[in-house]
């Protein structure tokens, strides 16, 4: 009885997520990849920065809008590893550097999957696009992603008179 307790306590934390229903959506902000043909792909991003929002991320949200996605910030490079555990829509996963390039790119990972799907190297953050985006806009390793984390976002000035 007693080890039936302790494998329950154990097993607490994994229950609380194993509820089925996608964390709320958490704060957006802009996102930019500029292609190699100087393209700019623009993105609202959700940003997962704490550890418990970048442990639930995207799973069991059936679809992710074709111009939004997930941003992970690590907050210092460092080898990255993700998975699909409970995850139902396919993804295009981006590894960023901490200059804003992208370094890898995993394309339609497959849901459920419990394989580890890793940067290959140091990064700064992940991105987590819908399926196919990366082939659709034609973003390559390489390009350059805008974004406050990396101090690469565009400070787009104020019109005259606006406050």
């Amino acid at each position: 009885m007693l080890r039936r307790a302790l494998i329950l306590l154990l097993l607490l934390p994994g229950l609380a997520l194993a509820q089925d229903k996608p964390q709320p959506p958490l704060p957006k902000e802009p996102l930019v990849i500029v292609t190699r043909d100087g393209a700019r792909q623009v993105f609202q991003v959700e940003m997962a920065l704490t550890p418990e929002q970048q442990m639930v991320g995207l799973m069991f949200r059936p679809s992710v809008p074709a111009d939004e996605g997930m941003l992970f910030d690590w907050g210092v490079p460092r080898d990255s590893a993700m998975w699909m555990r409970n995850t139902i829509a396919p993804l295009d996963m981006l590894f960023i550097t901490e200059q804003g390039r992208v370094h890898r790119i995993a394309e339609r990972t497959v849901p459920y999957s419990l394989n580890a799907i890793e940067s290959r190297g140091p990064v700064r953050a992940t991105l987590e696009l819908a399926a196919g985006t990366a082939e659709r806009l034609g973003i390559r390793i390489g390009d350059l992603v805008e974004q406050r984390i990396f101090g690469t976002a565009k400070v787009v000035p104020s019109p005259p008179g606006a406050r």
